[in-house]
């Protein structure tokens, strides 16, 4: 027997949208205490809703509760940036490759590539974007692989985020999801995908130019390690 999903109250729902949505547009910052009297006082509501809010959350991977910290927005760094992307790198692109092949409708995407260029804020923008990169995955075909990739959407956003604040590449990106969604009306399932797959690749390499070097130095320092306990034996 399948379980039904427990709705979450209406008061609940704003606060977590409107939480999600403050992380997600750089309001509140990685690393940022978020204090359940302060939001429930910012939002009019008991500590209840700010509560389960917060819950849900730290379930998508945004916030981190803490025995000690109490509850923070997640960090990011750069394994943290790779490891959700590694996910997309092997999920998405086959997604649209599925989507692209079973002739599904394209039109959401279009649709979002049309509002991210007529966007007028940051938060416009990324939302755009975002429904863009769902509308390429959720016709695939596969209702658990568009799940799997739902659950990493959130945290995908949130490296993006930091990302575009220190360094904003819209224009690039722009051009990318075009050339993406050229291909996939198109009819080119391959080429579509391999598309997105660099599209995804590369923007882990432009916003964090240092984790290649740094695996490299940490690979260097165990090859040392190793050599000199072989010469130590």
């Amino acid at each position: 027997m399948t379980s039904v999903p427990t709705p979450i109250p209406s008061r609940t729902q704003y606060v977590l949208e409107e939480i999600k949505r403050r992380i997600l547009t750089g309001r509140l910052t990685p690393g940022q205490a978020l204090v359940e009297t302060d939001l429930a006082a910012q939002f009019g509501v008991s500590k209840t809703p700010v509560r389960e809010a917060l819950k849900t959350l730290a379930g998508t991977g945004l916030v981190v509760m803490s025995q000690y910290k109490g509850v923070t927005v997640r960090m990011v760094d750069a394994d943290m940036a790779r490891e959700v992307y590694d996910v997309r790198l092997l999920l998405e692109p086959e997604a649209l490759r599925r989507a692209v092949r079973r002739g599904a409708s394209l039109d959401a995407a279009r649709d979002a590539l049309t509002r991210a260029d007529q966007a007028t804020d940051t938060a416009e923008r990324s939302l755009a974007n975002r429904e863009f990169h769902r509308a390429l995955y959720v016709p695939c075909g596969n209702p658990l692989l568009a799940r799997m990739l739902d659950e990493v959407r959130d945290q995908a956003a949130l490296v993006s985020a930091v990302a575009w604040a220190a360094d904003p590449s819209w224009e690039r990106e722009a051009g990318e999801h075009q050339e993406i969604l050229r291909l996939a009306l198109a009819g080119d399932a391959d080429g579509a995908a391999r598309a997105l797959h660099a599209h995804i690749g590369s923007f882990v390499e432009r916003a964090f130019p240092h984790a290649e070097s740094e695996d490299q130095d940490i690979r260097a320092a165990r090859a040392r390690t190793a050599q000199e306990e072989d010469g130590q034996a």
